[in-house]
This record gives structure tokens, C-alpha cells and sequence, in this order.
């Protein structure tokens, strides 16, 4: 792969892990090594890492350090966040969340709906975009929870989830965001937003898969997903995974410092690539909002072709990009958040998310744009 350029557009699938989250890794693998549970100093000094690195993942959210749960990944955050919510007030059967997020809710949905729950899936406008009154009308007396993404996966929507949690708080339903695509794009203020939870994923922000966090607001109760020793202040069993967290907290500090640039550089480089895109490739549409989402994500929607093929030609010339979430790659069903946006089946199977990140340079859109045009026309004169 490495002897033709490689080019990646695919960051909100997973990034590059930064060389100084690898740097801050090291040691712990190496010299660091003991278990934080252990009462001697060779295992109180590692206790000591993992405090640092929570203090760390706490500032990017700002939040009490105390206030954050690390775990495996989003998914788990989101399944925790739920499953507490359900299990601590067993007669309230009911959950809202929304059509288009990620699959770690909407799948996590239909399996309450099996257990014999009750599940809103809100319905987004046309652009991806949600009316919150609907929100409103939605929320019974046995609501249990509220989950809504802070940003979309596929799209980049971003959700108003301030007036969300505001609306939950005036009716006294705990609130919880899938906030995973967000960090070094959004500034997150778990205190501005007066929300109960949040969860986030270290391989989304330059850290290692298999690290994630979950936000619980001081005060809110929280029923352990995983039990055991007891760590995590009692709220997540498991021997603690030290080096990934150590990693989290220098890739939350690397986030913070990496909002001007994705906002600015990424964003110019996203709207030259979604610009160029639009002008020269005739019937290409954008799919989302243009305005309210994320600074670095672009789906698009290209007429008579199936999105799989395309990215096929792309990967022959080393670039990566995909039709939709990495979760549901090689299903051959139309993404379930496009479909909610009322698209046809056609123009949600035609349609590729290009997700730039601060490693991505114009030389890297200069490529691809060299080839895209030529690709799709051919690929469009191969349809029938």
C-alpha cells in the first residue's frame, strides 16, 4: 500500500493514533506496568497515571475529574448510559432516541423493543436536521431516558442539544449524547449543556481503539454495566487498561489544542474538496445540512452509481473513504440515516462520506480530485 500515495478521507471511521499519544503509551508498556489496585508504591504509581490521564479527558468535556468513566468504547458508554437508566427505574419502560444515529443505539433500540420496551426512533428532517418539538410530544410520564448524537456519523448534522437537555431537564428525564464525533471539532462543555451523560471513543480523536469514556454528571446515579472489582470508583469492573487511558488524556490535550485547525484548515480543505466536487461532477449532491455540521465531513450523492464501486476505484489509487458507517460496512442495505432523510434507496446507495482530519494536506485533495471525475463517469457508463 505505502509504495503509491495513500491518502485517507476517512477520519470519522477512525484516526491515525498521534505520535505523542504513542510516546505517552510507551512507558506504561514498558516501565509502568503494575496493577493500579496493588498497595505498594509500584502499583500506587500507576493509580497516579491513570488519575492524571482522567483529569485530562475531564478538561476537554469540562468536566469534574471524578465525573468520568473510562471504558472499552462509545458503544459500551452508550449501552451503559441506557441500560442504568432502565435498571434504576424498572417501572419507566420507555426510551427516545433518534432515526439516524449510530448503530450502537439504534441497534441497542431494537433489542429493548425485544425485551418488550417501549422505543421512539425521532424522526430528522430532510437535511438531517431534528425539530424539537417533536422531542416534546415524545416525552411520556414513563420516559426512562433521553439519547440523541451530538453530531452525526455519516453527515456531520450537528444536533441542538443544549435546548435537547433543556427540555429533558424541564421535565425531569435524565439526557445522554453520543458525543464521539465531536472532540478537536466542537468545544464540548458538558457544564454549558447541562446534560446528565456523554460518551466518547479514543479512536475517534488519535488515540488507540478499545478506549471510550462515559460523562456522569455529579449526583446522577449510575448503574455499573460491567461488574466486578470494583474500579472506576465502583461504576466499571476490569483490571483498568492503563496505557489506553494514558493515551485518551494526551489525545484529549492534543484535541483541545487541534480546534482552530480542523475549523479553520480542515474546514477550507473540505469545502475546496466539496466545492470542486459539486462543479465538475454533473448531478452530485451534497446530503446534509450545509451550515450546521461538522467542519470536517462531506457526504455526497453521485447519480447512476453504486457508492461500493466507487470506493473500490478510490482504493486502487489509495484513497479510503466510505458510504456511511464503518459499523455497517459490507451490509448492502441503503444507510439507515439517509433513508431517514427521505432519500431513495438509489441516491442513498450512490452516496460516499469523505471525513477529513488535521493530517489530511492539498496534496491529498489535489489527488483526488485529479481522478474522482474519471472515475465516476466511467463507473456511469458501465450502468445500465
Amino acid at each position: 500500500m505505502h509504495d503509491k500515495r495513500f491518502c485517507y478521507f476517512d477520519n470519522n471511521a477512525t484516526t491515525q493514533v498521534a505520535p505523542e499519544v504513542v510516546e505517552a503509551m510507551l512507558p506504561v508498556l514498558t516501565e509502568h506496568w503494575g496493577n493500579p489496585s496493588s498497595a505498594y508504591e509500584f502499583g500506587t504509581r500507576v493509580a497516579e497515571l491513570i488519575e492524571g490521564a482522567r483529569t485530562k479527558a475531564a478538561a476537554l468535556i469540562n468536566a469534574e475529574p471524578r465525573e468520568v468513566v473510562f471504558t472499552s468504547c462509545g458503544t459500551e458508554s452508550n449501552n451503559t448510559a441506557l441500560s442504568s437508566a432502565l435498571r434504576l427505574s424498572p417501572h419507566k419502560r420507555h426510551v427516545i432516541t433518534t432515526a439516524v444515529e449510530h448503530s450502537a443505539n439504534i441497534k441497542f433500540g431494537r433489542h429493548l423493543i425485544q425485551q418488550g420496551y417501549d422505543v421512539t426512533f425521532l424522526p430528522v428532517e430532510s437535511d438531517g436536521s431534528i425539530d424539537i418539538h417533536l422531542l416534546e410530544q415524545a416525552l411520556k410520564p414513563e420516559t426512562a431516558i433521553v439519547s440523541a448524537m451530538f453530531a452525526n456519523n455519516e453527515t456531520g448534522v450537528i444536533f441542538p442539544i443544549e435546548e435537547m437537555a433543556a427540555i429533558c431537564r424541564y421535565k425531569g428525564v435524565p439526557f445522554h449524547t453520543d458525543a464521539v464525533q465531536t472532540p478537536g471539532k466542537l468545544k464540548l462543555d458538558v457544564k454549558a449543556l447541562d446534560i446528565d451523560f456523554l460518551s466518547l471513543s479514543g479512536h475517534k480523536l488519535h488515540a488507540p481503539k478499545g478506549i471510550g469514556l462515559l460523562y456522569v454528571r455529579s449526583g446522577s446515579r449510575l448503574q455499573p454495566y460491567i461488574i466486578g472489582g470494583g474500579q472506576e470508583r465502583g461504576r466499571r469492573g476490569g483490571t483498568e487498561n492503563v496505557p489506553y487511558m494514558v493515551g485518551f488524556g494526551r489525545a484529549a490535550e492534543l484535541a483541545m489544542n487541534s480546534i482552530a485547525d480542523e475549523n479553520i484548515r480542515v474546514r477550507a480543505l473540505r469545502d475546496r474538496l466539496e466545492d470542486t466536487i459539486l462543479k465538475t461532477i454533473p448531478g452530485a449532491a451534497r446530503n446534509g445540512s450545509r451550515v450546521d455540521r461538522l467542519c470536517n465531513t462531506s457526504n455526497i450523492s453521485f447519480p447512476n452509481v453504486e457508492a461500493e464501486a466507487v470506493l473500490k476505484k478510490l482504493d486502487q489509487i489509495g484513497v479510503c473513504a466510505s458510504s456511511g458507517s464503518a459499523c455497517t460496512t459490507g451490509s448492502l442495505d441503503p444507510s439507515h440515516v439517509l433513508m431517514a432523510m427521505g432519500m431513495s434507496p438509489a441516491r442513498a446507495l450512490g452516496s460516499v462520506r469523505f471525513s477529513l482530519g488535521i493530517y489530511n494536506t492539498d496534496t491529498d485533495v489535489d489527488h483526488l480530485l485529479a481522478h474522482l471525475p474519471r472515475i465516476i463517469t466511467e463507473l456511469q457508463a458501465e450502468t445500465p
